[in-house]
């Protein structure tokens, strides 16, 4: 039983590091290629998980090998158009100016209540004001409305926005992380400064960030 625990685990592991060396696409946006691999990964490793018979590393082997298939594939799709087109496909336009190309629909099995509902998630509820929609390689809908119909913006309206920066966490959970001091460009005395002043120390602070305007924002933990 423990040997089985083992073998599982080790397994578990061996998985996520497929996962992460394919890289950080979500389910939702992954291309057939990585799809089916990912497919085939799950598949090959429940044999060994359910059958303690079979050698553990008869069970890595095939997994291993798909993954170096797949890495070596992307690599190959990255330099030859032709062999990308052939695992990934290409995007295809289901709304041109406005109108609906009905063909396109039924070459990529996309009924028009599907369509209608993208472009509902899209916020898009006239057909009409669709310049564009295109059916990405991911099965994502891309959707570009006339200019006249998008919002307008900012810039359009004359409105000065003030700029806008990206946090840096300096504390996470109790733990002061120090290699983003040097990007904050902050030093371990000014993060010590700023939760004194909010009587708190590192051990007790959950989440501490500062931008580059040098807006901060603290949360406390939680007690209990």
């Amino acid at each position: 039983m423990i040997l089985s625990y083992i073998r599982t685990i080790i397994l578990y592991l061996v998985l996520i590091g497929v996962v992460r060396l394919m890289g950080k696409r979500q389910i939702g946006q992954m291309e057939p290629s990585e799809f089916v691999v990912t497919m085939l990964v799950a598949n090959l490793a429940s044999i060994p998980m359910q059958d303690g018979g079979i050698p553990l590393f008869s069970g890595v082997i095939p997994i291993v090998t798909v993954l170096g298939s797949e890495l070596v594939l992307s690599a190959l799709a990255m330099k030859n158009m032709f062999l990308r087109k052939m695992l990934c496909g290409k995007p295809v336009i289901l709304i041109e100016n406005g109108n609906i190309l009905q063909k396109n629909l039924r070459k990529t099995r996309v009924t028009l209540d599907e369509l209608t509902g993208h472009l509902r998630e899209k916020d898009v509820l006239n057909l009409k004001a669709v310049q564009y929609a295109i059916l990405e390689t991911n099965g994502n809908l891309s959707v570009f409305p006339y200019p006249k119909e998008k919002p307008a913006s900012a810039k359009d309206a004359g409105v000065e926005v003030k700029k806008q920066y990206l946090p840096i966490t300096l504390v996470s959970d109790g733990q002061l992380l120090t290699k983003n001091l040097s990007a904050a460009g902050k030093t371990p005395q000014w993060v010590q400064k700023v939760l004194r002043e909010r009587q708190s120390t590192i051990s007790d602070t959950w989440l501490l960030t500062v931008d580059g305007g040098d807006k901060i924002t603290f949360y406390r933990k939680e007690m209990g």
